[in-house]
């Protein structure tokens, strides 16, 4: 496994891979966290927003109960969520995710969203419409202001690095231009269908970290957000995994799909965070750094790119939000 010196003054290191854990919940990330820790990783993923922070965090607690491990040995991402967007709100969801995951300190602490929602009268959730289903956006949040709070969490020894994600290039400008303790990691969507090479290379000029979320695409995204949020405009594209050169390439390195894709990224510098709960997946995934692609095949993967035409997670699923003055992607 290899890890990437982070930007700041203290050289905090990231490995390149990591257990990514949207949508999964309960038992089932729990026995994935296990499972990856016994593969090797050691970077875990998730948010606010997913879920499932407390069984994340009795995983991590009983490895490191049995002597397997310690909390250095571990790199742990979370996130602010949308709806506590906002610079009052930034310690009291820290506070809570520090609890639910038993850890003193966060590894790397990101903005979730660049927009924001109301939150409920709990102070604890979104607030939401009649319907149970749309959430109240907040059109006033100040994502400069968040940031500044964020240094300081920092500064209190709470979060080691801060960084952003699902910010568009301007938006990541905007706050390395304001910013004290510069982000040191921009997580977005980015797999062979969505490439973002522009944003790679504004993100290497800010000497800024990218991490690829959805690495392999997400053919399940669409069931999920129809489901939570009734939204049914989704873009259903082709299979990266039984793409036809993806799987020709497979064959030829001796590797699975899934691993021809990681490869791909991090032959980038793209760290990856995919998400699987299948033993023999999250197995396979690791093992990613006893290859390298030929450039010609590097070539042809980079030909696979739709640009815009490949994002999957245009937040659209969120009603109205592209009304939002932070939405940051196109409105059209």
């Amino acid at each position: 496994m290899q890890w990437l010196t982070l930007a700041g003054p203290e050289g905090h290191k990231i490995p390149s891979i990591g257990l990514g854990t949207f949508k999964a919940i309960d038992d089932d990330v729990y026995n994935a966290v296990l499972t990856a820790l016994d593969v090797g990783y050691r970077h875990f993923d998730t948010a606010f927003l997913y879920g499932n922070e407390r069984q994340i965090g009795r995983a991590i607690s009983k490895w490191i109960s049995q002597d397997e491990g310690t909390r250095e040995n571990l790199f742990i991402t979370t996130k602010l969520p949308h709806f506590g967007n906002r610079a009052e709100d930034v310690e009291k969801f820290l506070t809570m995710s520090l609890e639910k995951l038993q850890t003193p300190y966060i590894d790397l602490y990101l903005i979730h969203m660049p927009f924001a929602f109301r939150l409920n009268e709990s102070g604890t959730g979104p607030l939401k419409e009649q319907d149970d289903v749309t959430m109240v956006i907040d059109h006033n949040n100040d994502n400069i202001a968040t940031w500044k709070v964020m240094e300081q969490q920092v500064k209190k020894g709470l979060v080691k690095s801060i960084g952003l994600s699902n910010f568009n290039i301007s938006q990541v400008q905007k706050i390395y231009n304001s910013a004290e303790i510069k982000p040191a990691v921009l997580q977005v969507e980015m797999h062979a269908y969505l490439q973002q090479d522009e944003l790679i290379e504004a993100c290497k000029r800010m000497n800024i970290a990218v991490t690829a979320y959805a690495p392999l695409g997400s053919p399940a995204a669409a069931q999920h957000f129809t489901a939570k949020y009734r939204y049914n405009n989704f873009k259903i594209l082709p299979s990266l995994i039984t793409n036809p050169l993806v799987v020709e390439l497979a064959k030829k390195y001796n590797k699975t799909s899934g691993q021809i894709l990681l490869r791909h990224l991090l032959e980038k510098n793209i760290i990856v965070i995919p998400k699987s709960s299948n033993p023999k997946r999250i197995e396979d995934n690791f093992k990613i750094f006893d290859f390298n692609l030929a450039n010609d095949d590097i070539k042809k993967l980079n030909d696979l790119d739709r640009k815009e035409g490949g994002r999957t997670f245009d937040f659209r699923f969120y009603k109205g939000i592209e009304n939002h003055p932070e939405y940051p992607f196109s409105r059209v």
